[in-house]
């Protein structure tokens, strides 16, 4: 199947230009076909994204192929966002323009039986045609997790940054609060060209879980790499390196050369993108974990 050559992703929550929400690879018209919109969750790890990019493998390319083949036709399907190589997701969003004269569930179903076991369509609800995964988005939750423990743990490595020196939690909450509010935050980041680097964070959070610390920021859209640069100053907030002080000297200096250095992609995942209600329901089960992580009710 011929497909055609994306730019390279950029971010944990990328823009996507107009261009990157064209009209499915279909000769389907808009009457014959239906918007929906997809819940995914997957493992990062094998993939160099989400992005289609030459010559590697990558989660788009993964979930458009599977859809393919149950469609029996090319379809686009558009994100959110669009994370880094290594980055996981438990609620990623994607749209896309389908015909298909099923029920959701036997959409769903065939979906996943083509798909990789590390990736999964968890939910599909149908939505109005003006509806677009990343700019009816009202705000993202991106969680980062840190094994704080002397000795790494094997069957955390996939999921976490190990880190052995002991953090100050609490440090590390009080400074992750300063993030919290409308920010010229390009010391975390950068901006697609020609978009500013001002962001609106709803909640920062830093706490423990036994030996794991959990950081997690909720906010309008994300630069560049934007949460791993600042998971970095947080732990050298918690191993004393910096100031609580000093964390919010960073965010005023608006200078990325103050938050120099990345966490490693493993310990980060996007845990939802949150939408007005009744934009989109997923008619989830009632015990679904996941809503009551993200703070999501």
């Amino acid at each position: 199947m011929e497909r055609k050559e994306l730019a390279e992703p950029t971010g944990e929550d990328e823009f996507l230009t107009p261009e990157g929400d064209a009209a499915p690879l279909s000769s389907e018209s808009p009457a014959s076909s239906s918007r929906l919109a997809a819940l995914i969750e997957y493992d990062g790890t094998e993939y160099a994204g989400f992005q289609v990019q030459t010559g590697e493998r990558t989660i788009q390319e993964e979930l458009e192929q599977a859809l393919a083949v149950v469609a029996l036709q090319p379809v686009r399907v558009v994100p959110a966002g669009r994370t880094d190589a290594g980055v996981h997701a438990l609620g990623q969003v994607v749209h896309l323009q389908v015909a298909w004269h099923h029920s959701l569930g036997d959409l769903q179903r065939a979906w996943n039986a083509n798909l990789p076991r590390d990736i999964a369509i968890r939910a599909l609800a149908r939505v109005s045609p003006g509806f677009h995964a990343r700019y009816s988005a009202r705000s993202r939750v991106y969680r980062y997790q840190i094994d704080n423990e002397p000795v790494r743990r094997p069957l955390l490595s996939r999921y976490a940054w190990h880190v052995d020196r002991p953090l100050d939690v609490g440090r590390m909450a009080e400074a992750a609060a300063m993030l919290v509010g409308r920010h010229d935050l390009r010391s975390f980041g950068r901006a697609p060209q020609g978009e500013n680097t001002v962001r609106s964070v709803l909640r920062a959070l830093a706490w423990a879980e036994g030996e794991r610390i959990c950081v997690e920021v909720e906010a309008d859209a994300f630069l560049q790499h934007m949460m791993r640069r600042v998971v970095v100053s947080l732990v050298a907030v918690g191993r004393r390196r910096l100031s609580v002080g000093e964390f919010g000297d960073i965010i005023r200096a608006r200078d990325p050369r103050r938050a120099a250095g990345l966490a490693p992609p493993n310990g980060l995942c996007l845990m939802a993108v949150r939408y007005d209600p009744g934009l989109v329901d997923w008619s989830l089960p009632s015990w679904d974990p996941w809503q009551k992580e993200s703070g999501i009710e």
